[in-house]
């Protein structure tokens, strides 16, 4: 009995054993993985090329010639003759004649006399007078009147102050830049120009010039603050001071003016007018005119007319026109044409290949296998199954909630290809990562039996 006891324990462990790996149950878990692919991309540059030219210019020679000028020319021609003049002449006559000469001559008579001089003599009398002397004197008198009480009460005022605000707006002014000015290669039609050296006018062929041309102006907007300056009345009520007056019967004592007169005795000096006579002796002088005669011999001069006559010799001035020819130098500007080579400088692109490597991010489906309390298998070996598989682009995979043991991440394991019995490796050398689906496959229901029996097998 004990024999049949101890040989049917391993074969019911054996049974329990089997029994749980084949309810084995996993968990989806999903995990980002990273591929390193090689991108080439093309970077522009640019590069300045010269292309050559030929160019025909024209340039100036300036070559001297002679040239005959022909001019005329007036030459003086001086004459000599004589032509016979008549004029007048003043000749002087003198003539000896007595001019009366006699003068008065004043002579001063000296006469005494005696005049009589009156005159005014003041003289001082004393006499004794009364004075009314007038005198104010103040009286006091008592009289009831009334005073004006003064109390200051506070009465509401309302007055409006002016506010200023501004509401203005922002106004948009255009200025005009002129353009730059950029010198281009034109053609130029003959035409006739003068010569600035000589100042001559001649015909100038056709050619290429440079001309400058001015290119298109730029308006530029600024927008700048026109102000509004808008008065506005705001109340304000504030308190006054006002002053009110009441009437309260006063005694005053007012002062009555009165005036007294007395009679003052006073000494006064009187300046009294008395008239004297004097005789005066007085000299006057008195003139008397006597006659001088005198007879003075004078020389007078007068002016005889006479005509005389004289020859005058004159010089004519003839102008008699010759003609002369000369021969002048002249610079004559000729167009020579050059032939150069010009490099006309221009921009080329061209694309340069660059090749950088760049991640793209795909996600893994791993299945996680769990002990019969619904926890991750810690123990390694035929109950730690993985099995991987990628998501297509398409809707995005939700991520299953985590794991209540802590965060635990189990590192995917290489799934074995049934068909080449080889870890499969996806083609990029990775044999560690799960392997891509194609287009076609589908990510579908796990056989969980043949997981165990695959793990058996190995």
């Amino acid at each position: 009995m004990l024999k049949v006891f101890a040989f049917m324990t391993p074969v019911a462990f054996a049974a329990s054993v089997f029994a749980q790996e084949s309810c084995q149950t996993y968990r989806l878990v999903y995990q980002t993985v990273y591929d390193q692919q090689q991108v080439t991309a093309y970077r522009i540059e640019a590069e300045t090329v010269y292309d050559e030219q030929q160019q025909t210019t024209y340039r100036p020679i300036y070559e001297t010639e002679m040239r005959e000028r022909r001019y005329t020319v007036a030459r003086p021609v001086t004459e000599t003759s004589e032509r016979e003049e008549r004029y007048k002449v003043m000749r002087p006559v003198w003539e000896t004649q007595v001019r009366d000469s006699s003068y008065d001559v004043v002579r001063q008579v000296a006469e005494t006399a005696e005049r009589e001089e009156r005159y005014t003599v003041a003289r001082q009398v004393l006499e004794t007078q009364e004075r009314e002397e007038r005198q104010i004197v103040r009286r006091q008198v008592m009289e009831t009147a009334e005073r004006d009480e003064f109390s200051t009460v506070c009465e509401p005022v309302t007055t409006y102050r002016t506010n200023y605000v501004d509401q203005g707006q922002f106004v948009d002014t255009q200025s005009v830049t002129p353009g730059r000015v950029h010198t281009h290669l034109r053609w130029v039609p003959g035409a006739c120009a003068v010569d600035p050296y000589t100042g001559a006018s001649g015909y100038q062929r056709g050619g290429l010039a440079w001309l400058p041309q001015q290119g298109p102006s730029v308006v530029t907007v600024a927008r700048a603050w026109q102000p509004n300056v808008v008065a506005q009345q705001i109340p304000q009520t504030s308190y006054v001071q006002k002053v009110v007056a009441r009437k309260v019967p006063v005694q005053v004592a007012r002062l009555v003016d009165e005036e007294v007169v007395r009679k003052v005795p006073v000494q006064v000096c009187r300046i009294v007018q008395e008239e004297q006579v004097r005789k005066v002796p007085v000299t006057t002088y008195r003139q008397v005119v006597e006659r001088v005669q005198q007879q003075t011999p004078v020389q007078v001069c007068k002016m005889v007319e006479e005509e005389v006559v004289r020859r005058i010799p004159v010089t004519t001035c003839r102008m008699v026109t010759e003609e002369r020819v000369e021969q002048i130098p002249v610079q004559v500007c000729k167009l020579a044409a050059v032939q150069q080579t010009v490099r006309i400088p221009r921009i080329v692109e061209k694309r340069v290949p660059v090749v950088y490597t760049q991640q793209v991010p795909r996600t893994v489906v791993m299945r996680v296998p769990l002990d019969p309390c619904g926890e991750v298998a810690s123990c390694c070996g035929s109950s730690t199954v993985v099995s991987a598989a990628p998501v297509m682009s398409g809707p995005a995979v939700s991520t299953p909630p985590a794991s209540t043991n802590g965060g635990y991440q189990p590192s995917p394991t290489p799934r074995t290809d049934s068909r080449a019995g080889q870890p499969s490796n996806n083609g990029n050398g990775n044999a560690n990562q799960a392997p891509t689906l194609g287009p076609n496959e589908k990510v579908g229901p796990v056989d969980e039996e043949a997981d165990v029996k695959r793990n058996d097998e190995t």
